[in-house]
């Protein structure tokens, strides 16, 4: 299991309300390329978005999903990278004079994972989440514009990208 603290000068509330916007997942998560569909719903348990991952020229489309969330203290997911990875990250705020302190555990979901996330590969995991904390601390604290336009949601279907195409697009 990987577990990384920082500390963000900014209420809960304000923290939640960033990753209450599931487009700003592809600002702060290390590895997210784009956000491409979302249940309107997000984050209530049961919802998910749509992602694109990668590094280069490697890109992986899954979902995110909510197993659990209370706003503004705590927000559990299931990170899905297949066919490589599955992951439960756990980000909870706690409340502190000058702001709130963000703890995110993140651990293998299955078997498979299992080879990924291990001894040799925890200090990177690690890496990228300080990483991944350190971009959601400039969201939060409004260093960094969290994205803006439009997010389709998930059910809905993908328009054509060439204009007058009567065939749907894949996602």
């Amino acid at each position: 299991m990987a577990h990384n603290e920082i500390h963000i000068d900014a209420p809960p509330e304000a923290v939640f309300a960033v990753l209450a916007d599931p487009r700003s997942f592809a600002r702060w998560v290390v590895g997210s390329r784009k956000i491409r569909a979302a249940d309107p719903t997000w984050p209530a348990a049961g919802t998910s978005f749509d992602h694109s991952v990668g590094l280069g020229p490697l890109s992986l489309r899954d979902t995110t999903s909510v197993r659990h969330a209370e706003p503004p203290q705590r927000l559990e997911l299931l990170v899905r990278a297949r066919p490589f990875t599955r992951a439960f990250v756990s980000l909870r705020l706690h409340t502190v004079a000058s702001g709130t302190r963000v703890a995110m555990d993140e651990r293998p979901a299955d078997r498979r994972s299992k080879l990924f996330f291990n001894r040799l590969t925890a200090p990177l995991t690690r890496l990228r989440n300080h990483e991944s904390l350190r971009r959601l601390k400039a969201l939060a604290e409004g260093a960094e514009p969290i994205p803006g336009g439009p997010l389709p949601p998930r059910d809905a279907p993908v328009e054509a990208a060439v204009k007058g195409s009567s065939r749907p697009a894949t996602p």
